[in-house]
């Protein structure tokens, strides 16, 4: 038993690495703290790795625009026009040009990669890694502006995800989407509380 769990730790080292920096990264952004963005980028970092030896070649392609974004939040939420009395930026309710953009920025991405995932890659699942990769780009442009709704789509995202690492067998990943999936509905409620949340 020992050397089954010792054999399943060497050959799965990346995953945990992504794991662990996941659920800092996670943790952060619920609480609000710009060290959200350099976890962000470790994690999207070595899940790139993750996703390239497994063929998910959508989420690793996502993992590369969750660098960008990181590097984009981090910028956005450092020196963002409207700050709290806590110098913070503030939470912000979803408006329709936000929305708009949001479901064209997942419909566009989900069209695409479908069709390069279906055409131009041996990917086992194109129609699921296709739609959470686009589900998980609009998320995290919402994530990034910090509009409090971006925790809806990540709800749904991460159910969605689980079931779809589950049927690839990367077990860590799982378990990291499961907590991804209670800190997004904790997440929303505590953005939602948030003593300044601006429409």
């Amino acid at each position: 038993m020992t050397d089954e769990i010792s054999n399943w730790l060497t050959g799965h080292y990346a995953e945990l690495a992504g794991t662990i920096l996941g659920l800092i990264y996670i943790t952060l952004s619920v609480r609000q703290k710009v060290l959200t963005w350099p976890f962000g980028i470790a994690t999207s970092v070595v899940y790139a790795w993750v996703f390239y030896t497994t063929r998910f070649y959508a989420g690793m392609g996502l993992q590369l625009y969750y660098v960008a974004i990181s590097i984009y939040g981090w910028i956005y939420w450092v020196s963002g026009k409207s700050k709290t009395s806590a110098g913070e930026l503030p939470v912000t309710r979803i408006n329709r040009p936000v929305a708009v953009y949001g479901i064209l920025l997942a419909a566009g991405s989900f069209i695409l990669l479908y069709f390069l995932l279906t055409n131009k890659t041996d990917s086992p699942v194109p129609f699921m890694d296709a739609l959470t990769t686009a589900l998980s780009i609009a998320a995290t442009w919402l994530l990034a502006r910090k509009v409090l709704e971006n925790w809806l789509v990540w709800i749904v995202t991460d159910l969605l995800c689980i079931g779809l690492y589950a049927s690839q067998n990367l077990w860590a990943t799982v378990v990291l989407f499961a907590v991804y999936e209670a800190l997004a509905i904790y997440g929303y409620f505590q953005w939602k509380s948030s003593r300044e949340v601006k429409v």
